[in-house]
């Protein structure tokens, strides 16, 4: 039975208990979350995960992580150590994006030890088999990869079948600043324009219902007409894609199939809101899964941070999960201290659209942390911290005469200063 199943039932397994526990929500209120499409817990009935998530309403801003091959590095050790690494940061996901030539046994080297729910973009795969560029890509192969992936036990996918020979009409009819960004949107879109047929994943989508629901995969329905400069943002092309992801969603739910909405992108801070809306809006509420969004494109080298301004924000008007945005993007595969900056970008970006939620945890955590600063207590600190080794540094790297300040200020601490007035 799968997880919907189980829900609608009214029956409570392994899995929503742990989640109910972690997140401090009541089992019943979950499981109706899940019933009603409103939140997900991605996980293959082939496979264990020892850190299991739900995404979602009432839940915590969850982060995920991407990591893979390229045709241009195919070195499997430097991505298990960025899997290593996200995981140890508190990844609460990752997806394997691998579009080197042996894709199918890296998925399965980092399957085997990945502890957290672990996705794909099954289109990559099929498109590194074919023979004969993308023109050539079978629609039979395309199902085949689904088929493989699910067997090995990918806990989700995303899936592009929102570009149809419809909504690809809006790339020619308002020239966007870049056409297409997403890398299995811009597959899709070529397969489509090169053959003049309609997007396979988007015609046998009961097809890929019926596998997803069998192995209980997630399905995260791709933004393949995302934005890619905040000039494109809102644009025709993305709103006619999301309404078809609104229709694919409900026909899921129906079949009993988990389902996520991938969103944008390249987004400026006023039209934020706006895009959480409308998605939640079009998309029945069910949890949205943002790519930062990046709110300036003028910070190469520097996307983290663009990256986790807006995804704050997002998350504090309800997005449910974010994608991060490593320093590197646009520019060059990620190295593993690349991944670990752009987690802990996103991190901090999580934890602060929970405290604007009203999270109880995240407010106390803060409180905690607040609370040892006032005090000097440099181990507490540490520990709270998302990223306990960067302030341990620092503060060793620069010590001061008197342990009980830092060098920024000695003699002239604020805290202390007041608590002296104070008679403390």
């Amino acid at each position: 039975m799968n997880l919907i199943d189980t829900a609608r039932k009214g029956k409570t397994n392994k899995l929503i208990r742990c989640v109910s526990r972690a997140e401090g929500i009541s089992i019943n209120n979950l499981k109706a979350d899940i019933s009603s499409g409103y939140s997900v817990i991605p996980k293959n009935k082939n496979r264990d995960i020892e850190k299991p998530c739900g995404i979602g309403r009432n839940l915590s801003t969850k982060v995920n992580v991407n990591i893979g091959t390229s045709p241009d590095s195919e070195d499997i050790k430097t991505e298990l150590k960025k899997l290593k690494e996200s995981v140890k940061l508190g990844a609460d996901t990752v997806m394997d994006l691998s579009v080197g030539k042996n894709v199918r046994n890296t998925r399965r080297i980092i399957l085997e030890r990945c502890q957290v729910p672990l996705g794909t973009v099954p289109i990559y795969e099929a498109a590194v088999k074919s023979t004969d560029d993308i023109r050539g890509i079978n629609e039979r192969d395309m199902m085949k990869v689904l088929l493989e992936q699910a067997e090995d036990g990918v806990d989700f996918f995303t899936i592009h079948a929102g570009v149809t020979k419809e909504s690809v009409k809006y790339i020619a009819k308002k020239k966007r600043v870049i056409d297409i960004v997403s890398r299995g949107g811009a597959i899709l879109y070529k397969w489509i324009m090169l053959n003049n047929r309609e997007n396979p994943f988007y015609r046998h989508f009961d097809e890929v219902l019926d596998l997803a629901r069998t192995y209980d995969i997630t399905l995260s329905l791709g933004d393949g007409m995302r934005p890619g400069a905040i000039a494109d943002a809102t644009d025709q092309a993305q709103i006619a894609e999301l309404k078809i992801l609104g229709k694919l969603q409900q026909r899921a739910l129906k079949k009993g199939v988990q389902t996520m909405i991938e969103g944008p992108g390249h987004v400026p801070i006023d039209q934020i809101e706006k895009n959480v809306r409308l998605e939640k809006s079009i998309c029945h509420g069910s949890p949205f899964y943002v790519l930062g969004p990046l709110v300036t494109d003028v910070a190469p080298g520097y996307d983290h941070i663009t990256s986790a301004i807006g995804g704050a924000l997002a998350g504090s008007y309800g997005a449910d999960f974010l994608c991060y945005v490593t320093p590197s993007e646009h520019l060059r595969l990620p190295t593993v201290e690349d991944v670990r900056e752009g987690l802990i970008a996103s991190k901090i970006a999580a934890h602060a659209a929970d405290i604007s939620k009203g999270r109880k945890e995240s407010i106390s955590r803060d409180m905690a942390i607040s609370r040892a600063r006032s005090k000097r207590d440099w181990p507490k600190q540490f520990a709270l911290s998302i990223d306990p080794e960067k302030p341990k540094q620092y503060r060793k790297s620069s010590v001061p005469k008197d342990v009980d300040v830092c060098t920024m200020c000695g003699n002239y601490c604020p805290i202390k200063l007041s608590e002296r007035e104070k008679g403390a």
